[in-house]
């Protein structure tokens, strides 16, 4: 007889796994949970999380996933920081319309089921979901031999968050509005195809290299640097009362492709080289595969990882709110993005 663990799915390690990580699922629940972990479907009540401004609220949900930053992780052995990514990349994605967390759904695919394993990236998930006031309401954790080569995995997530429909982003974005960007922690979790051929192990670096351009870390380190999250910048703008036209989160096609998403049609932006500081290991990436600048701006963040589009006039209040952010471009008539001196 042959057997459905024999054949690579092992329904006690799935058992075992659900147990290690229900503790850290349950620590991010509020009393808005109706049914959560081992339900069919998690359930959320709107009129307690929202109260009164359940009224004119609007639900905004997006998915991502941490892509091949897992498999620098697994090269690694080290999983505890991908929840991060992981919920940090959907906060700042739904933040772009203005929405803050409500709650998100987790998806772990792999080869074979290492329950420890599983729950270190779940519980990760699970603390980075407490960091953004966001329940972890439910998840699903596919075992799917065949599918992954050994020891592979995938880490993906759909969030949901709110925001009331009068202050939905983009809004208002004018010509001469100016242009802040809120620095990114490293390459985030984009660009890690490319990375890896260029620093990994098959490369002239390798990931426990020290090269002096990252100061004594390793390459290792600085690829697995967790991703940020903007929202508490936002919430410091917010309490301040400066208008936030538009954010652009800096993924996936870089600046180039992402600060377009939220200017009107007939509006382009001009961005400053040398306004803000590009992260070592992005000037690294950059060196070891000879990419030019045009291909570095449309792969990479490059330390873009924010941007903030508002009035001129409340530039000067922004910067003193947000003491890491720089002035580094403006709104111009025109179509796209262009990087000038």
């Amino acid at each position: 007889m042959t057997t459905y663990r024999d054949a690579g799915v092992d329904i006690e390690a799935a058992a075992r796994a659900k147990q290690l990580m229900a503790g850290a699922v349950h620590s991010t629940y509020s009393p808005a949970v109706l049914a959560g972990i081992g339900a069919f479907g998690g359930c959320f009540d709107l009129r307690t999380a929202l109260g009164e401004a359940l009224g004119d609220a609007v639900l905004v949900a997006s998915t991502d996933s941490v892509g091949t930053k897992t498999l620098v992780a697994a090269a690694l052995g080290r999983y505890e920081t991908l929840g991060y990514d992981l919920v940090n990349h959907c906060v700042n994605d739904i933040l772009v319309q203005g929405a803050r967390p409500l709650f998100l759904l987790d998806y772990l695919a792999v080869d074979r089921l290492n329950p420890q394993r599983a729950a270190t990236l779940v519980a990760s998930v699970a603390t980075a979901c407490r960091a953004a006031g966001c329940v972890l309401l439910g998840g699903e954790t596919a075992q799917m031999p065949d599918v992954y080569r050994d020891g592979a995995f995938e880490l993906a997530g759909t969030i949901v968050g709110v925001v009331q429909r009068e202050r939905m982003l983009p809004q208002n974005v004018a010509i001469g509005d100016v242009i802040l960007a809120l620095p990114s922690s490293g390459l985030h979790t984009n660009g890690y195809s490319l990375a890896r051929r260029a620093l990994g192990p098959d490369s002239a670096f390798g990931y426990d290299a020290t090269p002096a351009e990252l100061g004594g870390r390793s390459v290792g380190e600085a690829l697995l640097e967790p991703h940020r999250s903007y929202l508490s910048a936002f919430e410091q703008l917010a309490a301040a009362e400066i208008p936030v036209h538009a954010l652009a989160h800096i993924t996936g096609g870089g600046v180039y492709e992402n600060l377009p998403r939220v200017l009107p049609e007939g509006y382009g932006a001009v961005i400053r080289r040398g306004t803000w500081d590009v992260p070592p290991i992005c000037a690294l990436v950059v060196h070891a595969a000879g990419l030019d600048e045009h291909e570095a701006y449309r792969t990479l963040n490059m330390g873009l990882g924010m941007l903030v589009i508002v009035p001129s006039e409340a530039a000067d209040a922004a910067l003193r709110t947000v003491h890491e952010a720089r002035l580094v471009g403006e709104v111009i008539a025109g179509e796209g993005v262009h990087l000038i001196a």
